[in-house]
């Protein structure tokens, strides 16, 4: 299936590891270009190399989402790159899972603040697209209540709610927005294989509850994020892409 995505271009939140990345090279792959961020400076460089040799453009700057003038001056350095924005995918997340106060705040800061800051930067720019759509990485702990802290599920949750507000608000401007909740996802380098090598009875506990007995790889959901933001899927908005291999036992209605 041609996704109708070569030529548009794509931005990526925490794009040189795990789900970002493989999304941001999914994009690539499919001919879009790519822009990316992420703390660290010789990650982004790294991917964004990458990116580039796949024979699109590819742009990326060190960026840490929590502060609004750096978030910001990304975008607008992006569009400037790319030639204009068609497609914004906010994957970034603080996963701050105790039970602190502090966790509260990263939680509202990194992943409430950041998606919504990114949204309305880029919307100038996706109101000028022919295909603009925005996905949203939320999570399964936005769903049911499961082992992570109380201020993850609570603002994965809050993610899924404004998605489908914004999706409402800016249908008549035929801007697409949707979320993507993933599953527990296992790559090297991610917080679940430093769970397994440091907590491994969570490891398994985790592991037992999901009845495939794996975990999702960031590719599985990469692919169900490129799908929801590309031209193939240009009626679908307002909908949360639960990819998590059967984990969570509700029923989305």
């Amino acid at each position: 299936m041609d996704l109708g995505l070569k030529g548009l271009n794509a931005l990526v939140t925490g794009g040189t590891k795990g789900i970002g990345r493989r999304a941001a090279d999914i994009f690539a792959g499919e001919g879009a270009n790519v822009a990316i961020c992420a703390r660290n400076k010789g990650e982004v460089d790294e991917a964004v190399i990458a990116l580039g040799k796949t024979g699109v453009k590819s742009f990326g700057q060190a960026v840490d989402v929590g502060d609004k003038a750096q978030l910001e001056g990304w975008i607008g350095a992006s569009a400037r790159a790319l030639g204009g924005i068609d497609i914004l995918v906010a994957n970034v997340s603080a996963l701050a899972v105790d039970q602190s106060e502090e966790a509260w705040q990263k939680q509202f800061q990194v992943d409430m603040l950041h998606t919504v800051r990114a949204v309305n930067a880029a919307l100038p720019h996706l109101e000028k697209s022919k295909a603009p759509a925005v996905v949203i990485v939320s999570s399964v702990s936005g769903r049911e209540v499961d082992f992570t802290g109380p201020a993850y599920g609570a603002f994965k949750a809050a993610l899924i709610h404004y998605a489908q507000r914004m999706a409402f608000e800016l249908a008549p401007k035929m801007i697409r927005v949707n979320a993507v909740s993933p599953g527990n996802t296992y790559f090297a380098g991610g917080v679940w294989e430093h769970i397994e090598k440091n907590i491994p009875d969570l490891f398994e506990k985790a592991l037992a509850l999901n009845p495939t007995g794996r975990m999702a790889t960031p590719e599985e959901i990469g692919r169900g994020i490129v799908f929801l933001a590309s031209p193939a899927s240009s009626f679908t908005t307002g909908t949360n892409l639960v990819i998590d291999g059967a984990l969570t036992r509700g029923v989305q209605f």
